[in-house]
């Protein structure tokens, strides 16, 4: 059985986390429920906006729910306290431009009264759904799915304040440009560094150790001017890309050279799985793919990478061994209805599992006509069962 989804990769991601179960003082028996739906991929149409979040989760009814969450954005003043820490150090900008939070900067924040990260009061989350709690299982759930964009972006924490990174990034530019009137500062002398001689006299150092994978892949730079119209490109639209090109590079380290070799579909699924609604819908139409079809292969590109693709995509004959044991699962579940076979299709009322060639099982539900991936996949039909 896969080990189980988390949230909070890394320690910004966890600390996010963390103030929404312990300082924000979540209803502790909702928060199981929320980490089950977020599990699960109920959360759909995700959207982070300056001191917003809004999303749609799939609940007991067919419409999905309306989550809007809004957050607490700092006053002028509270920028200014903030972005003063962040220029207190060059470091502080340039770990954030390389995708990671320092420790010492949120410290630093917070004890300057200007703390990223939500207290109590800061959170005002409203649902579609008709339960009185606050917050709702599906609320509890979007919180839980914006730690992977905290995970994924330092910079989301600035945004859910009310500033996006761009904004950040051209104020902190500024404060280092000299004002009007006021001679630039020389730069130190060059350092003389070390004659040939000395060089070589020197004893070699023991080659470092490698460094491990980034847990997540570092945003890119922001570019400050769009390049020239006749090339019909923007600065968000190479962003885009050097963001693409960051994370597919981050895969090939974590897993090796295999995880270049992707088919059209498949390397427009993963492209899609990471973007907003809007985004896939632009990238269907440059792709020449129907909207609706990209984005039933992003949801099954988020749940299960290939091998959910291949599932929602292929149909094939394996043999009787696998089927056999899947019908005597079914049987013995107690299930609604007739199971029926097809292929490597075993379908009994609103559920269908299907043997993929990599030799897991995948859950499959009915929604409307359609079969959607209901999460990751398993070694044995046993486990999407029970």
């Amino acid at each position: 059985m896969p080990p189980r989804r988390n949230f909070g990769t890394t320690w910004w991601g966890r600390a996010w986390v963390e103030a929404l179960e312990q300082r924000a003082k979540l209803d502790p028996n909702r928060l199981p429920r929320g980490r089950t739906y977020a599990r699960k991929g109920t959360v759909s149409e995700l959207h982070v906006g300056a001191g917003e979040v809004t999303a749609r989760v799939r609940g007991s009814r067919p419409t999905p729910y309306r989550v809007t969450i809004t957050m607490r954005t700092f006053t002028d003043g509270e920028w200014d306290t903030l972005l003063g820490v962040v220029g207190t150090q060059l470091g502080h900008a340039a770990a954030l431009l390389d995708g990671e939070l320092p420790g010492a900067l949120a410290e630093q924040a917070r004890e300057a009264g200007a703390d990223l990260l939500p207290g109590p009061g800061d959170l005002r989350p409203r649902c579609s759904c008709p339960d009185s709690a606050s917050p709702c299982k599906h609320v509890a759930a979007v919180y839980y799915l914006v730690a992977d964009e905290v995970d994924r972006d330092p910079f989301t924490l600035f945004l859910l304040r009310g500033r996006p990174r761009a904004d950040v990034l051209a104020e902190l530019r500024a404060r280092r440009s000299p004002a009007r009137g006021e001679k630039p500062k020389l730069p130190k002398a060059a350092d003389a560094g070390v004659t040939p001689r000395a060089a070589y006299a020197r004893r070699p150092e023991k080659i470092p150790v490698v460094p491990p994978p980034p847990r997540v892949a570092g945003p890119p730079a922001v570019l400050d001017l769009d390049p020239p119209p006749s090339t019909g490109w923007t600065a968000a639209a190479l962003s885009g890309l050097a963001a693409d090109a960051a994370a597919l590079a981050r895969d090939l380290l974590v897993g090796g050279p295999d995880a270049a070799e992707l088919t059209f579909e498949e390397d427009l699924a993963r492209r899609a799985a990471g973007r907003p609604a809007a985004e896939v819908t632009a990238l269907a139409a440059a792709a020449g793919v129907p909207p609706r079809d990209l984005a039933r292969w992003a949801h099954a590109w988020r749940e299960a990478g290939r091998g959910g693709l291949a599932a929602l995509r292929e149909s094939w004959q394996p043999g009787p061994g696998p089927l056999a044991e899947a019908q005597s699962v079914l049987a013995d579940a107690g299930l609604p209805g007739t199971p029926k076979t097809w292929r490597n299709r075993l379908t009994q009322g609103d559920l269908q599992l299907r043997y993929g060639r990599d030799g897991r099982w995948y859950r499959f539900v009915r929604e409307g006509a359609e079969w959607c991936l209901d999460g990751p996949p398993a070694a044995s039909p046993l486990d999407l069962v029970y």
